[in-house]
C-alpha cells in the first residue's frame, strides 16, 4: 500500500475522533495539565457517562493516557502539542470574511480561553 494512502487514512481516523465538539473541548482542558472525569464534566457541563465514553474512545485512539491513584482516574494527552494545534485550527475557522460576529466573538474568546496565557496562570 502506497505510504501516502497509509497517511492518509490515519489522519482521517484522526480527524474522526476528533469530530466531536465534546472532544475538541476534552483536548483543549487536557492542554491545561491532567484532569479526572469529574472535573471534565463540571469544566464541559455534560453528563459524567458522557465524557467517559468520549475519554474511552480518545484512549483507543491514543490521543489521551490515564493515570490511577487510588479508585480516581486523572487523564493527559499523549502528545501535549495536540492542544496547541486545535487552537491553531482556528485560524481556518475564522479565515472566512463573511464569518458573522457571532463567529468571530466565539473564535476570540475560545483562543482566550484555551490559549497558552491562561495555562501559564493556571500552572502558578
Amino acid at each position: 500500500m502506497p505510504f501516502r494512502l497509509i497517511a492518509a487514512r490515519e489522519l482521517g481516523h484522526l480527524f474522526g475522533v476528533l469530530s466531536h465538539p465534546d472532544r475538541i473541548r476534552i483536548v483543549e482542558e487536557l492542554g491545561g495539565g491532567e484532569l479526572d472525569v469529574g472535573t471534565l464534566q463540571e469544566r464541559l457541563e455534560v453528563p459524567h457517562s458522557r465524557v467517559s465514553q468520549h475519554l474511552s474512545l480518545m484512549r483507543a485512539a491514543r490521543l489521551v493516557e490515564e493515570r490511577r491513584q487510588g479508585r480516581q482516574v486523572f487523564y493527559h494527552l499523549s502528545s501535549p502539542e495536540l492542544s496547541a494545534w486545535i487552537l491553531e485550527g482556528l485560524r481556518f475557522v475564522d479565515a472566512d470574511p463573511s464569518s458573522t460576529r457571532d463567529l468571530q466573538d466565539a473564535v476570540r474568546a475560545a483562543r482566550d480561553a484555551w490559549g497558552p496565557e491562561r495555562r501559564r496562570k493556571e500552572r502558578a
